[in-house]
């Protein structure tokens, strides 16, 4: 891929400053420090079972089923997901975690079975979106994941194809135990930290929370209306 250039950007940015009838200015930003940052009281001192139990009750909220496993029985329990919902065609990323907690494993079952197993391969490109559009079920790994809302954060990356969670019929989130934080205050510090840690995030960072729904003004909730109609959260015992 060529790397671009930017064209003309001081007289783009003294024109906006111009319009702006001010200076421009050319400080960075410094981040304020708030006397009162209420955000952070919010379960604190939760353990992580403590933060489970949130996020499952949150999960029944949001129409999302929730099972806990261990590393031992993932593959079991994973199958049998799959199975209840007839899953003939499956996608997933290419992350170092599937081989890490076995499902790379299971993946090599399921296709003697006859399910059909796609990794996301960027150098098939737009082809990755057409697979994951025909795909019944779109697995990934959990980034982060928000108790409180209920909410899978998903860091995209060059074998981490956002049409994953996105496209597919069904979606299974597999969250290590460790990734539970309590809310997004706990998520943005450490995107925060990522920024300026490598001076960049990802391109795309997507919060998921459940399968698709939409309401009409009248409030009469519909779910699975343009994304997964179902989500399966997998909590995995990983300490």
């Amino acid at each position: 891929m060529t790397t671009g250039s930017i064209q003309n950007k001081e007289r783009f940015l003294n024109q906006v400053a111009k319009s702006l009838g001010r200076e421009r200015k050319s400080t960075p930003v410094v981040k304020p420090i708030w006397k009162h940052q209420p955000q952070h009281e919010v379960f604190k001192g939760f353990s992580q079972d403590q933060l489970v139990d949130v996020l499952k009750e949150q999960c029944t909220n949001i129409h999302t089923h929730v099972k806990e496993v261990t590393t031992a029985s993932l593959q079991a329990v994973l199958d049998k997901v799959v199975v209840e919902l007839n899953g003939k065609s499956i996608v997933s990323w290419d992350d170092p975690r599937f081989e890490e907690y076995g499902v790379d494993d299971y993946f090599k079952k399921a296709a003697s079975k006859g399910v059909n197993i796609h990794k996301w391969n960027p150098s098939i490109e737009e082809e990755n979106v057409k697979i994951a559009e025909k795909a019944d079920i779109g697995i990934t790994f959990s980034d982060m994941t928000l108790a409180e809302s209920g909410t899978v954060v998903l860091l995209s990356d060059k074998g981490k194809g956002r049409s994953v969670s996105l496209l597919p019929t069904y979606y299974i989130a597999i969250i290590p135990k460790s990734t539970i934080v309590p809310r997004m205050t706990q998520a943005t510090s450490v995107i925060h930290k990522m920024q300026k840690e490598r001076g960049k995030i990802p391109s795309c960072i997507n919060f998921i929370s459940g399968p698709s729904n939409s309401a009409d003004i009248e409030m009469n909730l519909v779910v699975g209306v343009h994304g997964p109609v179902k989500a399966y959260y997998l909590i995995v015992e990983d300490k």
